[in-house]
Formats: structure tokens, sequence, C-alpha cells
């Protein structure tokens, strides 16, 4: 795991007004991000998509990070659009290289729960509520879950999020296999996603990202072999050329802790 400090790094995005940073973790190599506007329950504006955007694309081009956790501040994670805004926001249909964990810790509703739904790992506290109510707004979702969430859930209960717009509890989404984990008390939410992401940071960077990129084109892909066959062709390939996959093999075979470098891929 990596152990650089923080001075070695790449500097994050400059000027940050919406996003809090944090290393929770001594290995430093997980980064929290945190949406810090409770008053208006962290509403995403086109200026914040943007320094989402910025910081994410900053976390996947930084060597010595593994995993990102995003969470809100107050009572939600965010509400989505900042509907103050005139026009529709254009929210990022952005593919990252390395996992993200969402820790929901309350409201995640339109682009909120879009994001939190194309996360990698959806944790919850018990009060959370997630919704798509952009059709009483006269509006559809646009972040790409409309495809997305019918392949996690099927195509009836998609309809149900979608054409109803209704608050949804963090225990049906458990039960349609949207949230990973549900937690009872908000207190422990950031505590049960530093566990995961410990668990993420100790395989292979490379691995992780190849893993990544093939459980992302069987989820948007109808074609199952079509998408296998994109996937050993693009990222098996470079998986195999790291130097992580030997450090791997030599770990096994020598009975030691696997020492990882980060990733070139």
């Amino acid at each position: 795991m990596a152990n650089d400090s923080l001075h070695t790094r790449m500097p994050p995005p400059k000027g940050l007004q919406f996003l809090q940073l944090a290393f929770p973790t001594p290995a430093k190599d997980i980064v929290l991000i945190r949406m810090n506007d409770p008053k208006t329950l962290n509403a995403l504006s086109t200026s914040r998509l943007r320094e989402l955007d910025d910081v994410l694309s900053w976390y996947d081009d930084e060597p010595t990070l593994r995993v990102a956790i995003v969470t809100g501040t107050g009572r939600a994670f965010t509400a989505g659009a900042d509907l103050r805004e005139k026009g529709v926001v254009p929210f990022t249909r952005r593919k990252g290289l390395k996992p993200v964990i969402a820790a929901v810790n309350g409201f995640a509703l339109g682009g909120g729960c879009e994001f939190a739904v194309n996360c990698d790992i959806v944790i919850a506290s018990s009060t959370a509520k997630f919704g798509l109510p952009e059709v009483h707004v006269g509006l559809a979702p646009t972040g790409g879950v409309l495809t997305r969430i019918v392949h996690t859930v099927g195509m009836q209960v998609a309809s149900e999020i979608v054409l109803t717009g209704r608050h949804i509890t963090a225990q049906e989404m458990h039960t349609w296999g949207i949230v990973n984990k549900v937690v009872p008390e908000r207190e422990s939410l950031l505590d049960e996603a530093i566990r995961f992401a410990q668990m993420i940071a100790k395989g292979s960077p490379d691995a992780v990202i190849a893993a990544k990129a093939g459980l992302r084109q069987a989820w948007e892909t109808a074609d199952v072999e079509s998408a296998t066959e994109d996937w050993l062709a693009t990222w098996f390939v470079k998986l195999e050329k790291g130097e992580n996959l030997k450090e791997g093999m030599d770990a096994f075979r020598e009975k030691r802790a696997p020492k990882w470098k980060p990733s070139k891929l």
C-alpha cells in the first residue's frame, strides 16, 4: 500500500469551494471527497459538477490513490441538480478508471441518485432516501441511470423507480441489489465505507482497474461475448504486461505479502 506523504502527490485542483478532501487512513491511499453545502442539500450546479469531475479526474491520475469515497454533509448526500439554475444542468456520464464508493448519508435524489447508482460500491445509512423525481418537473434522468438501472434491477422495478419518482428507502435499494450494505447508525457510515475501501486497496492496483473495466463493460453491454472479447483485447493485455501481475504471482509462490507498485494502466 502507498505510504507517500501528501506533499509528494500531484496537488488537487485549485480553488475548491464545494468539495472537501481528506485522507482517512494511515496509508493515505484512500481519498474522502465530501460535498459540503448542507444549506442547499449539496445541490449540484454546473460549476459544482465541474469541480466534482475535476477532483475525480485528479484521483484517477494520482498513482498513490487507490479508492475514493464520496459522501455529503448534513441531511443529504446530494439532492441533485440545483433547480435555481436556468436550463438543464448537464450531468456527466464519466467512466473513471478507479473504484468510487458512495457513502450515502441522507437524501440522494435526481442526479444525486444517478451518481450513487453509478458508483462501484454503495454504502447507505438506514435513514438515507433515494429517488429519481425528474418526471415531476418535466424532465427525465440524463446521467446514464436509465440503462444501468434496468440492467441491475430489471424493467419492472426500474419502471417503478423512474416513473413514480417516489422516495425509496435504503433497505429497498439493498433488497434490489443497488445498495451493498445498509448501516444502522449514521455515525458508523464512513467507518464501513473505509472498511470496504481498505479491502479493495489490498489488491493489485492494475488488477482492480482492469477488473472494474470488465465489470463496467458487462454492465453496460448486452452482448456478453463481445463485452468479454473487448475486455480481453483492451484490458487483459495491459494487465499481463504490468509489473504487478508478476509481483502478485511471485508473492503467492514465496508466501509473502505483495508489494504493489502504482498502476501505469
